[in-house]
Parts: structure tokens; C-alpha cells; sequence
């Protein structure tokens, strides 16, 4: 499996993507727009993306768009992957060399990253203050910014060898087994 996420100050009830309404609208729209017909593999995959939280690689993707339809394979996923970035709904992420996650980004607040580089953790946070120290320091410098990514490289607690300390994987990886 790959990489576990855990969201400070973002959905508050932690489903990924849009809450309260179709979250296939964006989907079906970009297809109808670009002429493209759905297949049975691809709206597994699609389905599978979009009850994701957090990042997800492909070959985990795959493993998910597989329950429902056990013929998806990894081209298949990696088209449509594409697909979806292509409509605004995926995002991908590169957190390391050839670590490429994809995360829901249609609906969802912007948010940052602190990834730890021993256990590959990613932390995703919302910060008001960093957000208008960046805005404070284009603007000192005349830039107009269209986009951003903030991603913190660093060390857990326990990576770190604090004693007692804490490794945000561990205590996921225990909170799914229960």
C-alpha cells in the first residue's frame, strides 16, 4: 500500500472530494464535453478514486477499481488517471523521485503538505498565516500568483530517534487494524 495521509483542518467529515452533491457531475461533464464514451473499467477506477482520501498511487488504485471490476488493468488506470487530471478532478503529486501520488482535487479546500521522508507519512494542513506571508511576499515583489504547492520535507518524531517519540505511519497503520 502506499503512502498513509492524515488531513488537519480540512474535511471536516472526511470524505474526499465534493460532500453533498454528485461528486461524477465534473466527470461525466468532461466526457461529454471531449466526445468520450464510459466503460464499465473506467467508471470502476473513477469510483474507486473518488472514495479515496488522501493519496493514492496507481497500483493501489488498481487494487480498488479491482473489486468492483476484476478486468481493470494498470494502462487502463493510468489513462484515466490522466483523464481525470485532465477534467480538474485529480491532482498529481511528485513527493519524492518516482513517488507520483494522485489526490480528489475537485471540491477541496487548498492545503499543504509535511511529508517525512523515513516513513512517508503526509501530513496535509491549511494555514492562514502561510497563505498571506505568501500572498504579502508576491505582492512585495510584484507577482501574481496563479498556483502554488507547499510541501515540507522532514522527519517524524520517531524518524528523528526522540525517545517515545511518535510515527504518524505507525499510528495509522494501528487505527486500520482495529
Amino acid at each position: 500500500m502506499g503512502p498513509s495521509t492524515r488531513t488537519v483542518k480540512a474535511e471536516a467529515n472526511g470524505q474526499a472530494g465534493q460532500t453533498g452533491k454528485d461528486a461524477k457531475a465534473p466527470w461525466r461533464d468532461y466526457l461529454r464535453k471531449k466526445g468520450l464514451k464510459t466503460t464499465q473499467q473506467r467508471e470502476a477506477i473513477v469510483d474507486a478514486f473518488l472514495r479515496t482520501s488522501g493519496h493514492v498511487n496507481l497500483e493501489d488504485l488498481l487494487t480498488h477499481a479491482r473489486r468492483k471490476q476484476p478486468s481493470v488493468g494498470l494502462a487502463t488506470v493510468y489513462r484515466t488517471v490522466k483523464l481525470l487530471e485532465e477534467a480538474g478532478i485529480a491532482a498529481a503529486r511528485h513527493f519524492g523521485p518516482g513517488q507520483t501520488l494522485y489526490e480528489v482535487s475537485e471540491g477541496r479546500a487548498h492545503h499543504d503538505h509535511l511529508i517525512c521522508e523515513s516513513c512517508g507519512y503526509i501530513t496535509e494542513f491549511e494555514s492562514d498565516e502561510i497563505e498571506e506571508l505568501q500572498d504579502a511576499a508576491a505582492k512585495r515583489f510584484g507577482f501574481n500568483v496563479i498556483r502554488h504547492r507547499h510541501e515540507l520535507f522532514g522527519l517524524c518524531e520517531k524518524a528523528r530517534g526522540m525517545p517515545g517519540g511518535r510515527c504518524p505511519a505507525d499510528e495509522a497503520r494501528a487505527r486500520t487494524k482495529r
